[in-house]
């Protein structure tokens, strides 16, 4: 699977930062298609992850079947807000939180700070910014974006502790924000007449070609060799209030 050039690099942020986590189990709220799932699986994790998208649970499952063949890793199409559910070393999100309501954002919170063991951590990718809301945001379904300060004041609401929030993809994202609205708004322009719930639940698989999904040939130029310059300076600019995306790491009170 050839990856975006943001999931790239977001993906490099989190290998490098759980490199040094010993691996225990994790749950991936809105898994989509496995993707973080398997970074966490090669890492030396087992878990679980819930999606209600069934095409993309199928996806993940097939991404991941050697851990599934190992019973290191299952997938539930449902919602992880009202599963039965034990406790967890990581809670995972990566562009899920935007999509529920506030009601809901505080149950997920809620269920976090129950469900994570004392040394545990929740890690969440969600869009940031709201300068930069979009025909993206529109037919994703998505409620918000967040700002850094927003996204801070939210988690320690619910009496979570944060322990880093960082801006992820900049500058690399918003140079190529103006071609990735054009490409959405051509491909995917008929969702808007779908309910808000219906794009929800679409929005784990999605086709729109040169930005989610991209020719075989593009893996010389869309990997991580290639963009760890730009990884570099994702890491320079973790404090920029136009990243795109906002990484969020928290845990429990000791």
């Amino acid at each position: 699977m050839t990856l975006p050039p943001g999931t790239i690099l977001m993906k490099m942020y989190l290998e490098e930062r759980l490199r040094a986590v010993q691996p225990g189990s994790f749950v991936e709220v809105g898994a989509g298609q496995g993707i973080m799932s398997r970074m966490l699986l090669d890492l030396g994790w087992q878990g679980t992850a819930y999606d209600l998208n069934e095409d993309a649970n199928a996806i993940a499952k097939a991404v991941n079947r050697a851990a599934i063949l190992e019973g290191r890793f299952k997938v539930f199409e449902c919602d992880w807000l009202d599963a039965a559910t034990g406790p967890a070393d990581l809670i995972a999100s990566c562009m899920v939180l935007e999509h529920l309501s506030q009601a809901d954002e505080s149950r997920y919170f809620e269920k976090c700070k129950s469900s994570l063991r004392r040394d545990g951590r929740g890690l969440l990718v969600v869009p940031g910014d709201p300068r930069y809301w979009g025909v993206e945001d529109e037919i994703a379904g998505n409620f918000r974006r967040y700002t850094a300060e927003g996204l801070r004041r939210r988690i320690e609401e619910h009496g979570l502790v944060v322990r880093q929030i960082a801006g992820l993809t900049f500058p690399l994202s918003n140079i190529l924000f103006p071609l990735s609205e054009f490409l959405v708004r051509r491909a995917e322009h008929n969702k808007m007449a779908l309910s808000v719930e219906d794009r929800t639940r679409l929005s784990g698989v999605r086709a729109v070609p040169f930005k989610t999904t991209f020719p075989a040939f593009l893996r010389v130029v869309l990997n991580e060799a290639i963009l760890y310059p730009w990884h570099v300076l994702q890491k320079l600019s973790a404090g920029n209030d136009r990243s795109l995306l906002l990484f969020a790491e928290f845990g429990v009170p000791v």
